[in-house]
This record gives C-alpha cells, structure tokens and sequence, in this order.
C-alpha cells in the first residue's frame, strides 16, 4: 500500500479549519480532530508517511474529501511520452505513471504529484504554468474554488 506524506496530512488539514472554521476559537471540526490525530501520530513517531491501508476510517475519509478538491491528473496536454520520452517534459511523469494514472490509487497519485512538484523540472511548473493552472477537462475538474475558467 501507498503512503500519504505528512505534507498532505498537513494540507487537508488546512483545507478543512478553512472550511468548518472553529465557532469558538478552541474546537476543531471532527475531519480536523481525526487527520490531527493522524498527523500528530506522524510527529511524534518522526514518520513521513502514514500508510492508507491502516489509516482510521473517519481520517482517511476527511483525506479523500479534501484529495478531491485537487487536480487528479498533472498533464497539461503535452505529452512526449507519446513521442518515446521516459518522462513526459509537460507534466514530469514517467512513461508508466502516464499509462497506469487511470488505476493508481489516490495516496499514489499524490506521490507523483509530491515527486514532479518538488523536482519543478516539467514545462507544467516553467514555460506553461499558466497553461497548467487553466486547463480544464475530465482529468482536471473545475470547482467553484478552483483558479481559471469553470
């Protein structure tokens, strides 16, 4: 199984206080509660990642809510693997990640995205980043909150 990283713990978490902020100032909202857990397990322990599989149920839900308010695919519609390149120039995925995304799961969508983000090498990051942030399509859903055209 597939590790989700602390970073998206993290952001989720974020997501979350953003959405349900506290009436009070003192309680959290019970998606906060249970990915706080999560990622205060993670802390302590000095771990990275907590693995999907094992990860409680209320959590992991409060995860995937805020996974899909993210772009499933990072594919700008440039693709040279199309064209033999081991690693797509658009989007940095590999030949493989472009050819199983439809079946991987979302922990391991996320690490492709953590890995071609933090490299920053893919056109999708420099010459058309703007193009990334507006692309629209089945692979990237648009919300009320994304940025660009809906």
């Amino acid at each position: 199984m597939s590790g989700i990283h602390i970073t998206d713990i993290e952001a989720a978490i974020n997501w979350w206080r953003e959405r349900q902020p506290s009436s009070d100032g003192l309680c959290a909202c019970p998606e906060v509660r249970a990915l706080a857990e999560v990622y205060g397990l993670l802390v302590y322990h000095h771990e990275l990642e907590c693995d999907e599989a094992s990860m409680p149920a209320d959590a992991k839900a409060a995860w995937l809510r805020w996974y899909e308010s993210t772009p499933d695919a990072p594919c700008i519609a440039i693709c040279s693997t199309s064209q033999g390149d081991a690693l797509c120039k658009g989007c940095g995925r590999t030949f493989d990640e472009v050819q199983h995304w439809p079946v991987m799961s979302p922990a391991e969508k996320r690490i492709t995205w953590r890995r071609i983000t933090q490299e920053g090498t893919a056109w999708r990051f420099n010459r058309y980043a703007e193009r990334a942030r507006e692309f629209s399509g089945i692979d990237h859903p648009q919300t009320k909150n994304s940025v660009g055209p809906a």
